[in-house]
Formats: C-alpha cells, structure tokens, sequence
C-alpha cells in the first residue's frame, strides 16, 4: 500500500475540502482517466484495490497511472476507550480528493476495456465517479460508490 516514507509531523488536522480541484483535474499521462464528482477520503487500500482490478481486467495490456498519493495520516483511538487522553495514533493513510481530481489514467487498450476497467475500479472506491477520455473531452457517467 502506499505511504510516505516519512513526514515531518505525525499526526495532522481534519482540515475541510471544500471546492473543486484546480489541480491534476485533466488527463496528464494516458489517453482514459477516472475523474472524481464529489469530494472524499481516498484511503490507500481503496486505491491498491482499485489499481489491482485495473491490471488484472487489462491483463497487463496497457499502462496505468495513479494520480493521488495518500499522504495524511489518520488517527484512531483504540476500541472501549474512555474519552480524552490526547489524541489518538496514526491508523491509516488518505489522499483528499475534491471534485474534478483524476484518480487513475490509462493507456495502451481499447476505449471499451478502458470504460470496462474504470467501471469496476469506480466500485473499489467510496464515491462516485466518471469515464473521461482524451479524444473527446465529454464525460461519460460511471457507476460505483454509494450512489446507486
């Protein structure tokens, strides 16, 4: 899974994510990407299990990019813990993700595996999503998350 090797504070702020993304919003790499529609936690098991779905449809046929790096850690408290006590350990690893980020690119197959692909990373991922595609700039819907 991906991590940062290290940072310089361990434990960081909610903070809020508000607005769309103003960067690494349009396709940088390959020729099909799935681009974010609403704002989310994308932890780093969904992105390894929506990367290993990817590779295994287009059976190492084309070339994938992974656009977010999760990079802020999440704290937890342990279970049946009373409050207070300071706050918790760093659990988990997120990337913030705001509308309009592009989350995988993809290049190198047809534009029906590519579609084929996205649709079922999207359903490895907590929130929706869409199919864009470098020759048309039109998006076209993809199912997954928990909008269906």
């Amino acid at each position: 899974m991906l991590m940062p090797a290290r940072t310089k504070h361990r434990k960081q702020h909610r903070g809020y994510s508000r607005g769309a993304a103003s960067r690494g919003n349009t396709i940088a790499f390959g020729e099909y990407g799935l681009q974010a529609t609403e704002n989310a936690w994308l932890e780093s098991r969904q992105i390894e299990a929506a990367r290993r779905v990817i590779t295994r449809y287009i059976r190492r046929g084309g070339k994938v990019w992974i656009r977010p790096f999760p990079d802020r850690p999440v704290t937890k408290k342990p279970a049946e813990t009373r409050m207070g006590k300071g706050k918790g350990s760093p659990d988990h690893w997120i990337a913030v993700i705001k509308p309009g980020h592009m989350i995988f690119e993809l290049s190198g197959v047809s534009p029906e595996v590519a579609k084929e692909a996205m649709r079922l990373a999207a359903y490895k991922l907590g929130f929706d999503s869409r199919f864009v595609s470098r020759t048309d700039e039109i998006a076209v819907e993809v199912g997954g998350g928990h909008g269906e």
